[in-house]
Order: C-alpha cells, then sequence, then structure tokens
C-alpha cells in the first residue's frame, strides 16, 4: 500500500475511533434519536387570538412562529412552554412580539396545546422590559417545594436581557425582575445577556428533575457569545461569578474549526450527575473556519461536563454536535441557516426528552435511553 494511501486510511480510522470515543463517553446524555412519527411537535395556528393587555385588542399571538421550548414534568405529563411570535411588527427576526404557549402530553410527542398564552407581557413592573420585543427563549426548573422558577430573554426591542418568573401552577406567574438586578451595582442591567439553566438533580422518589444545590447554593449556567456561571440562594436573585478584573468569568467560549466556531449559548438546565455537571449548549458555526460538516451559521448542539464540586472547572467537550440540522423543516425556516435550538430537557417514562426549536420556526424532539 502506498503510503499516501495508508495516512488516509489511518486518518478515517483515527476519525471513527475519535467519533465512537465521544459517543460511548460514560457521562454524555444520548445518543439522541428523532422519533419515527410525531415531529414536529408544536407548529404556528395563524387562528389563534387572544386580547392582549398592552394592546387591548385580539393578537394573533402564534400565528408566524413557535419554536426554543422548555419542558417539564408534571403529574405525570410533559408541560412545553414555547416562544410563539404574532403577525406583527417587521418581517426579520426578533421584529415581532414573543409570548409563551403552553402544551402538555402523556408520551411526551403528541401534545395538546392551550388556546391563549401562559406568558405574556403585561401592564406590570416588567413592561419597559418586555415591550414591544416580548418575551423569548425560556428555561424552567422545578424547585424542592413544587414551586416553578422560569428563566427568559426579556426583549424590548433595545437590549436583552434575563428575566427570572415563578408559579406554583405553570399557569399563574409572578415576576420579580432581572436575575442580575441587584448584583454588581446594577451594572448588569445595561449589559446584553440571554440565555440561562439552572442546574438540576434527577430526584429518584420524585421522578423528575428538580433544582439542584452544590455547597448550600443555586447554580445557572448563562451566557450567548460565551457561557458564564452564577449562583444564588433564593432561585431568584442571582450574581454572576467574576474574575480579578469585574467581568463575567467566561467557562466556554468559540473554538475555531467546531460547530461553536462563532459562539456557544447556554441550552437547558444543566444536569448534575455522578460524574458531573452536564451542560447540553448550542453552539453557532462560523461563516468562514467552523465545521465543514454543519453548514455556515448554523446552530448545533454539543454536551460540555463540569466538576461536581467546582461548577467552574470545565472537563470533558465534545469535538462535534450530539444534535444539528438534518430534516428540511430544521435547515429551513425563519432561520435559513438552519437550527437545531435545544432548551428543554426532561426525563420521563425512564427516557430523555429533548425539546428544541427548528429554524426558529418550529418545535421538535428527540430522545435518548436513561443510563
Amino acid at each position: 500500500m502506498k503510503i499516501q494511501a495508508r495516512l488516509v486510511l489511518a486518518g478515517a480510522l483515527l476519525c471513527t475511533i475519535a467519533l465512537q470515543a465521544q459517543e460511548a463517553a460514560p457521562w454524555l446524555i444520548g445518543p439522541f434519536t428523532r422519533p419515527a412519527t410525531g415531529n414536529p411537535v408544536v407548529m404556528p395556528r395563524p387562528e389563534s387570538t387572544f386580547i392582549d393587555p398592552v394592546l387591548k385588542a385580539p393578537a394573533h399571538w402564534e400565528a408566524l412562529h413557535t419554536f426554543n421550548p422548555a419542558a417539564i414534568v408534571r403529574d405525570n405529563k410533559v408541560y412545553v412552554l414555547y416562544r410563539a411570535e404574532d403577525n406583527s411588527g417587521q418581517m426579520k427576526i426578533g421584529g415581532h412580539t414573543s409570548r409563551l404557549g403552553m402544551a402538555e402530553s402523556t408520551d411526551g410527542i403528541h401534545f395538546t396545546r392551550r388556546p391563549e398564552p401562559v406568558f405574556f407581557p403585561a401592564e406590570d413592573s416588567q413592561k419597559s422590559a418586555e415591550w414591544p420585543g416580548g418575551v423569548e427563549d425560556p428555561r424552567i426548573v422545578e424547585s424542592d417545594d413544587g414551586a416553578y422558577v422560569l428563566t427568559y430573554t426579556q426583549w424590548n426591542g433595545k437590549i436583552a436581557s434575563i428575566g427570572v418568573a415563578t408559579s406554583p401552577d405553570l399557569l399563574h406567574w409572578t415576576k420579580p425582575g432581572p436575575a442580575f438586578q441587584s448584583a454588581s451595582g446594577g451594572k448588569y442591567a445595561k449589559i446584553w445577556c440571554k440565555s440561562a439553566g439552572i442546574v438540576t438533580r434527577l430526584d429518584k422518589d420524585k421522578g423528575r428533575l428538580i433544582a439542584a444545590k452544590i455547597d448550600g447554593k443555586y447554580w445557572m449556567y448563562w451566557g450567548e457569545g460565551a457561557i458564564h456561571l452564577a449562583t444564588s440562594t433564593d432561585l431568584t436573585h442571582w450574581t454572576p461569578m467574576e474574575d480579578a478584573n469585574g467581568a463575567a468569568i467566561v467557562l466556554l467560549k468559540p473554538r475555531p474549526r467546531h460547530f461553536d466556531s462563532t459562539f456557544p449559548e447556554s441550552g437547558p438546565p444543566p444536569l448534575l450527575t455522578d460524574a458531573g455537571i452536564v451542560l447540553i449548549y448550542n453552539g453557532k458555526n462560523a461563516p468562514t473556519g467552523g465545521d465543514p460538516e454543519l453548514g455556515p451559521n448554523a446552530y448545533g448542539a454539543g454536551e460540555v461536563l463540569f466538576d461536581a464540586h467546582n461548577p467552574a472547572h470545565l472537563l470533558e467537550q465534545t469535538d462535534k454536535p450530539v444534535l444539528k440540522p438534518e430534516l428540511p423543516y430544521e435547515k429551513t425556516g425563519q432561520y435559513a441557516a438552519g437550527t437545531t435550538f435545544a432548551e428543554g430537557l426532561v426525563y420521563f417514562n425512564k427516557q430523555w426528552f429533548l425539546y428544541y426549536g427548528c429554524a426558529d420556526s418550529l418545535v421538535s424532539v428527540v430522545t435518548a435511553p436513561a443510563k
């Protein structure tokens, strides 16, 4: 065999071994597979209307796009809170008003939806942060006492911030305000920040994910562009961890020639396991110099493992995405480059369900066996 052919064969073998090693890593959640039927699980409904409390008029609240979902298990059902965009504003990304709809399912795949949104901008203390852009990209966790804590993006058309809301039943919500409003003298109120997931654990008695405490504190991974870390004692007021210069510490940043070569972005609430903290995150590929298998500007999801005793210490990270746009509706839509944007992870019927947005237009799900 010629030397060149041997090198090609050796390279292919190494790639195969590397892929198998990634798939076989015991800490990974996955591998994920798409159900044979049922996807997309949530699609727009132009006929849906409700009386908007700000407009004081009917709004077609889920007319254009339904995407980027949070997910939680309650009463042996999966509840998905999905971002829905109306037909107002400008025909561009971020140009419409977003509200959160809710759907429920007994099998995690086939959903029944409520006719009106359950979370939306209103004449309340958060209106200036949420109107006219709305409430976007939710993540949700359950606390030890059975209450629900929602982290979401507040978007007023000028600046994005991380908002927190609480609910006893997923229907009635209280908005304490921005997650970082009292941190570092309020400086984070002036900084663009979004995408926040609170660390969870699998409660074996309850059979579902619950917000986890480590060293007496709750932990939250957050950020778009880079991924940072924050802590809290009450799940509503959060303090970003900072370096010696007073900047939010950076745990993940772009990697050339990888699927996250433009930036990483925090995904669904991370999971505390025996191996460490598993964070599923979303990566945006670079137009040039990124992962050639993904496509320019496309989003795929990867996984990273942090130390359970030191949540800022990175242990391992996947080189390839564990979920990427493959189907036509994941590659075409409002976001033409394609996305599989993961935001909702639940343990249900002894397996994992991961809910994600497709091209900023639809909601789909993948599943994985529980280890």
